[in-house]
């Protein structure tokens, strides 16, 4: 009786997973993107939003974020593409716990066995599927999928010759993790970010009582990010940095890459920090309480009303 109903648990589960997943904003973002090198032994093998990173190195090979649980298949054909074999991915690391990024986590697991490193914070995440976000709640599930190793801020991940530093930049999650990295390219060095987020779709800033220092967090990670030095400008979702268009201008052969773009980086910085402090003075302001009709809150009322 206890198998039946575990299994019977587990089909629920799993048709929730999917319905997660399944709409259309999310296989816009899933659409397929041939494999590309980026600079040194950094490739892309993502979609066209959703990214996913493949490092490589003479003693295997580091993989970044692993996209929905659909833009797995992409990736495993992508690495093909490029040459590489997924067997030799030894590291899978990731740079937020949200299923758009991690969703895929576990699948690459089985298929790698390769070990998973998660920051302190956004390895609790991981291992609840996402449940119970501090600003989604139970949204976004995935499968729940465990880290053989956690790290803090200023952890470093050696192999091969390749360095990647964690920055633990938190405010999207609680362990939200900025890897950087310097490469060789062109007979010169250049300094490669892969940011996690600084965005806040829709976060409760101010009196938030499953993450009550966000805002801070928040603060700490835009002053982080501005103290970098940065070449080479990537993110954990494409159009933040303008993948496909620098895409496009790179066919052109011109003598410029338009993957060194640390103006770019700076401009995305400053514009959602912005985008930070109006939402968190939005918030601040003082809630006004005053009744509208048969007592009910004014502002409420005429919300209702306006929808």
């Amino acid at each position: 009786m206890r198998s039946l109903l575990t299994s019977l648990l587990s089909i629920v589960l799993l048709t929730v997973l999917a319905d997660a997943q399944l709409n259309e904003t999310d296989r816009s973002w899933n659409q397929p993107v041939e494999p590309f090198r980026i600079a040194g032994n950094v490739y892309y093998v993502g979609a066209n939003e959703i990214t996913s990173y493949l490092i490589t190195t003479p003693k295997g090979h580091i993989l970044l974020d692993s996209g929905f649980k659909e833009t797995v298949p992409q990736i495993r054909a992508n690495v093909a593409k490029l040459g590489f074999k997924l067997e030799d991915i030894k590291y899978l690391i990731n740079s937020q716990a949200h299923y758009d990024h991690a969703a895929g986590l576990a699948d690459l697991k089985r298929l790698t066995s390769a070990r998973l490193l998660a920051s302190v914070e956004d390895a609790k995440l991981l291992a609840r599927g996402g449940k119970d976000d501090p600003n989604f709640g139970d949204r976004f599930l995935f499968e729940p999928v465990k880290a053989d190793k956690t790290f803090s801020d200023g952890w470093v991940l050696k192999l091969g010759g390749t360095v990647m530093t964690a920055n633990i930049t938190a405010g999207h999650t609680k362990g939200c993790t900025t890897w950087t990295m310097t490469v060789g390219d062109r007979d010169k060095p250049l300094n490669v970010i892969f940011v996690c987020s600084t965005t806040a779709p829709g976060y409760t800033l101010v009196n938030n009582p499953k993450y009550p220092d966000i805002a801070s967090d928040f603060e700490r990670t835009f002053q982080r990010l501005r103290s970098l030095r940065v070449d080479v400008f990537l993110s954990a979702h494409a159009s933040q940095f303008e993948m496909m268009k620098k895409i496009e201008l790179r066919k052109k052969q011109t003598d410029t890459d338009p993957f060194i773009d640390p103006e770019g980086y700076k401009r995305y910085v400053e514009e959602t920090e912005k985008a930070f402090r109006d939402r968190l003075a939005e918030q601040s302001k003082p809630q006004t309480c005053a009744t509208g009709p048969h007592g009910i809150d004014a502002n409420i009322w005429w919300g209702r009303r306006s929808r």
